[in-house]
This record gives structure tokens, C-alpha cells and sequence, in this order.
């Protein structure tokens, strides 16, 4: 498994990135070959400074950053030695398997997109994220590579989705929902309407309408949105998530003995926090695109760059793509054509 890492991407980059690389080094032994791709005198610097030397590694120049604020396809056009650019150049010459990156969320995006391309049959790639629920984990599909998507667009995430939930996640028939404003059929606006229609008529296990809380209560594993939607609805829980911890360690100070019994129910607090961190999630595939690119976190930790790089290695050695083609194949026939 080889496997590039676009070091220079992340609000804690290099530091962060190259300790998940020695994480991922010493726990991931499907991993091969780590390219990580940045300044090469920063990151001689860094290794020789976390004592790091693998023969595992090695490091690839890459002259450029693209800002976690700058216009994506701009960057990605103008700046063709920026470390995402040249991380995504080693998976299309065939030197890598798989890109990671925590950087610019549009920029990987772009990138894959405009060097990879999508998979024969894929009409938009889709970030597919995962949220923790009663019964383990969804994955929000899409979850901001699409904001204009069209109904045939979230047919194909639901595919898409529902082989990544099978292949990866062990889900022998992915339970598919749509995010909706009611449970009803005819709920929604004309649009998941038209969706709801697509998706009833596939042949996959569709539920039906979801609604928000659905998220965290019912027994969902695919759950199918605008790529607008998903990424507001993603950083919302990502937010309740940090706020309500914040506001837990602010009511325990507030007495000795609240002190005293948040000791006690410690491990309790730890294993929730775990949980509901996007550091155990590691990364989103940007599914569709022929290669694998994972999306991490732009405030990744050491941990969850080493989770990043594991999710990376499960898509590609559970060959998640040779199964959406198929799937795509299968339920998105084209249409006749009549002369």
C-alpha cells in the first residue's frame, strides 16, 4: 500500500501530519510506502526533530501551499507545485494508491477531480462523513464536494454510499435514508421529491424521508443530501459536539463536588468524547473519482491524521471503486435515446 500525505495541509501542519505519519508507520502495516509531500528542508527538519527514520518514508518537494481561505480551483490552476497538487499527481502517474490531505477541503476536491477524474458512470464525486449514532455510525453522503447537486447526483451517492457502508463498514444491506423536513413520501420540497422517486425505484434498501434527529436515534448507515446541506449539517454536530463539552467541564468547576463525582464517572466521559471525535473518524472519502483521495479534518491531531491514512488503506484494499462502478452500471442504465 503506498500511500501520498500532503503534509503542508491542516491548521497544525507539518507537526501534526508527520507525527501521524510515524503513528501510521508503527500500527498500519499494510502501508508500505508514506510519500509525504511538502518543503523538503521543513520536513528534513521535522523528522530529525521527532527522531523519525523509516525506511517506509520518503519525502517529495512540493514548493507551494494552497491557503486553507483560497479560492480552490484558482489554486489549484496557478499553483501547480502546491503539496495537494503534487500529492494527487503521484495517485494519477500510478506512484501512490491514495491521497491524503487535511488542507483546503475545496482544493482536494478540485484536485482529484481535475487530475483523477471520475470513476466511467459517476456524474459528481461525493464526500462521505461519518456521524456517530445509537447503533454506531452513518455516513452523510454528500458532504460538501456538491452544493449544486441534481436529483440523478444523490441517486449516485446513495450507491456509492451504500458500497462503502457494505464493503468497508462490514453493513451487509445498507439501511439508505434521505434528509428530509418529514418522514412522510410527499414531504420535501420538489426536489427530494424527485430523489425520494429515483431512490424508491433503485433496488437499494431505501427507508425513506429522514428527518435531523434521525442522525443520532434510528438505525441508518447511508443518509443521502445536497452537498450544501451535508456540510452544514456536519459542522452543526460537529459544533453541538464541542459546545456541550465545553459547557460539561464548565459545570463541573463550578463545586468541589461536582469535581469529586466527574472523577468518579471519568472513564465514563472519556469513552463518550472518543465516541463523537472526528479523530477516531480519521477522514472522508471523496467517493467517485478514479483513485482514492481522503479529506481530513482541517483541525486534524497527530491521531486523527494516523486514522486518515488508515481509512485511505481500507478503500483501497477493500477495492471500494471496482464496486461502485459495477453498482452504477447496474442501477444508472442510460437512457434510450430516440431519434
Amino acid at each position: 500500500m503506498r500511500i501520498a500525505l500532503d503534509v503542508m495541509g491542516g491548521d497544525h501542519a507539518p507537526t501534526a501530519n508527520i507525527n501521524g505519519a510515524k503513528l501510521a508507520i508503527q500500527s498500519l502495516p499494510d502501508i508500505q510506502r508514506l510519500y509525504l509531500v511538502g518543503h523538503q528542508d521543513a520536513l528534513k527538519e521535522s523528522l530529525d526533530k521527532q527522531l523519525i527514520n523509516s525506511g517506509k518514508i520518503e519525502i517529495v518537494h512540493a514548493s507551494e501551499v494552497v491557503g486553507m481561505n483560497e479560492s480552490p480551483a484558482k489554486a489549484i490552476r496557478r499553483k501547480k507545485n502546491s503539496s495537494i497538487s503534487v500529492a494527487t499527481d503521484l495517485v494519477k502517474e500510478g506512484t501512490c494508491e491514495a491521497v491524503v490531505s487535511a488542507g483546503n477541503t475545496g482544493a482536494a476536491v478540485a484536485a482529484a477531480t481535475i487530475k483523477l477524474r471520475n470513476l466511467p458512470g459517476v456524474e459528481r464525486a461525493g464526500i462521505s462523513s461519518a456521524i456517530p449514532n445509537e447503533y454506531g455510525q452513518c455516513n452523510i453522503v454528500d458532504a460538501g464536494a456538491n452544493p449544486d447537486a441534481k436529483a440523478a447526483h444523490l441517486l449516485q451517492y446513495a450507491i456509492m454510499g451504500s458500497v462503502y457502508s457494505q464493503h468497508v463498514l462490514g453493513q451487509a444491506s445498507p439501511r439508505i435514508g434521505l434528509m428530509s423536513v418529514g418522514t412522510e413520501d410527499e414531504k420535501g420540497t420538489e426536489f427530494t421529491r424527485e430523489v425520494f422517486s429515483l431512490l424508491k425505484d433503485s433496488g437499494l434498501n431505501f427507508i425513506g424521508n429522514i428527518e435531523g434527529h434521525d442522525l443520532f436515534e434510528s438505525r441508518i448507515d447511508v443518509v443521502v443530501c445536497d452537498g450544501f446541506t451535508g456540510n452544514v449539517m456536519l459542522k452543526s454536530c460537529e459544533a453541538t459536539a464541542s459546545a456541550m463539552s465545553k459547557w460539561i467541564k464548565q459545570e463541573i468547576l463550578k463545586s468541589p463536588l461536582r469535581k469529586l463525582g466527574a472523577m468518579l464517572v471519568r472513564p465514563a466521559f472519556k469513552a463518550v468524547m472518543a465516541r463523537a471525535s472526528y479523530e477516531e473518524y480519521g477522514g472522508s472519502p471523496l467517493l467517485g473519482i478514479n483513485g482514492t483521495c481522503i479529506i481530513a479534518h482541517g483541525g486534524s491531531s497527530s491521531l486523527a491524521i494516523k486514522n486518515a491514512l488508515r481509512v485511505a488503506a481500507e478503500t483501497v484494499s477493500h477495492r471500494v471503486n471496482p464496486h461502485i462502478e459495477k453498482e452504477i452500471a447496474k442501477i444508472c442504465k442510460p437512457q434510450p435515446t430516440h431519434a
